[in-house]
């Protein structure tokens, strides 16, 4: 008995949070979070789908999506420059181009986070389905995939910046044309997704084995370089890093082209085979 003779109830109504309810109760604060970066009347998500009364024209729909579209490019072409810059500086030893392509880096940043806030203020207020949801989710991806091969482009700067001389023509002309190409391949893998052009982005594909083949040459030879001399190991090494950064931007290049065969198709596959149909 408490002291004003009256014993505790049992909480018999509170409910143990299982897994489900853990998932609901995450949603509900996604829901009920505001949104940032976008300027919506400063609603939140559960706000705006309950202020859609009903579903949005498609031709406002539309013209998001040219937005988005137009967005994704702008962004697109940003991150191609960078990488053009930074294997060009890096071949010229223009150490001023290198330190604006590391500055700049943050400008791809940012323009990548507005970009997300605007697609998923767009799904949460006009409920897009099928192809146009399959592109928006896609386009999610492709920012974040357009804002690391800005960081490799970075990362490349950087290496010109902080290394003392790495001037070695041969394996810098072997790079550039890494660079040059890997760029190419991200122009056209953008323009495949943009007009959703599924036999183009796997053409794209099969480009990145001549990138994997430079960067195998590139490692082999400057693996028998340093043999010949140690001094040179760690030039060998920045050169490679450098050779590895864009392998790795070519290899997210064909991870935008997927999205693009996923857009039209609605299926995510990372082998060719798999659309037989598209490559003739």
């Amino acid at each position: 008995m408490t002291a004003q003779g009256i014993a505790p109830q049992p909480c018999g109504n509170i409910k143990k949070i299982t897994p489900p309810n853990i998932f609901l109760f995450f949603l509900y604060s996604l829901l009920t979070t505001p949104l940032g970066g976008v300027n919506l009347n400063r609603l939140s998500y559960k706000n705006l789908i309950l202020k859609r009364e009903k579903p949005m024209p498609h031709k406002i729909l539309d013209q998001h999506l040219q937005s988005i579209r137009d967005d994704l490019l702008l962004l697109s072409s940003m991150v191609e420059t960078a990488l053009e810059e930074s294997v060009t500086a890096l071949k010229n030893f223009d150490l001023e181009k290198s330190r604006a392509v590391y500055k700049n880096d943050l400008q791809i940043n940012e323009k990548r986070f507005e970009l997300e806030w605007q697609i998923m203020a767009i799904i949460a207020i006009q409920a897009p389905v099928l192809f146009d949801l399959r592109f928006l989710a896609s386009s999610l991806n492709i920012c974040t995939e357009l804002e690391r091969i800005g960081d490799y482009a970075k990362t490349i700067a950087r290496i010109s910046l902080i290394s003392d001389d790495i001037r070695i023509p041969h394996f810098l002309n072997t790079i550039y044309e890494m660079g040059e190409k890997t760029s190419a391949m991200l122009h056209a893998a953008m323009t495949a997704f943009i007009q959703t052009n599924t036999p183009s982005a796997l053409r794209i594909i099969a480009d990145d084995d001549m990138i994997d083949t430079l960067y195998a040459n590139l490692y082999s030879e400057l693996m028998e370089f340093a043999a010949h001399d140690a001094y040179q190991v760690e030039r060998v090494n920045s050169l490679l890093w450098v050779g590895h950064n864009l392998e790795r931007a070519a290899d997210r290049v064909t991870n935008i082209c997927e999205r693009t065969v996923y857009v039209e198709t609605g299926e995510l596959s990372d082998t060719m085979p798999a659309y037989p149909h598209f490559q003739k």
